[in-house]
């Protein structure tokens, strides 16, 4: 068995649909769009899910231009999904990377495997078990 993770998120409801997520000095907040009874004041917990993905694929192509001296401003991904008509579940995930005319041709495909190195992506591959439990809170009262 691995040990614990020793990191710690706290999920708070601060009112109406919002639920903000405390974690490593972050406020991380949360609320659903209006068709759902939200305001739409912050993006919705999914959506943070699917640009976790964007943006850890990001950063890998990142790194690898910054490791070959390659300018990166130019260089752009862009996701987008396909849904399944009957469970309306995300079936298929497409991130392409817009490289500008000067990027070396000799790299392209290794920006790729770059980017398929995501760990949000090879999480979703191999996904952890998920345990969900209650535990009471403990009274301030004394």
């Amino acid at each position: 068995m691995s040990r614990p993770d020793p990191l710690y998120m706290e999920i708070g409801f601060p009112g109406e649909k919002r639920v903000d997520a405390r974690y490593k000095g972050f406020t991380i907040k949360t609320d659903q769009p209006a068709h759902s009874g939200g305001a739409g004041s912050h993006p919705a917990p999914f959506d943070l899910f699917l640009a976790s993905i964007g943006t850890c694929a990001g950063i890998y192509v990142l790194s690898f231009c910054q490791q070959r001296k390659i300018p990166a401003e130019n260089v752009k991904l862009i996701m987008r999904t396909e849904r399944n008509k009957e469970t309306h579940m995300i079936e298929k995930i497409a991130i392409e990377i817009l490289l500008p005319p000067e990027f070396p041709e000799k790299y392209k495909d290794a920006v790729v495997r770059a980017a398929e190195g995501c760990t949000v992506k090879k999480h979703l591959l191999k996904p952890p078990l998920f345990e969900i439990y209650t535990n009471s809170l403990k009274s301030n009262v004394q």
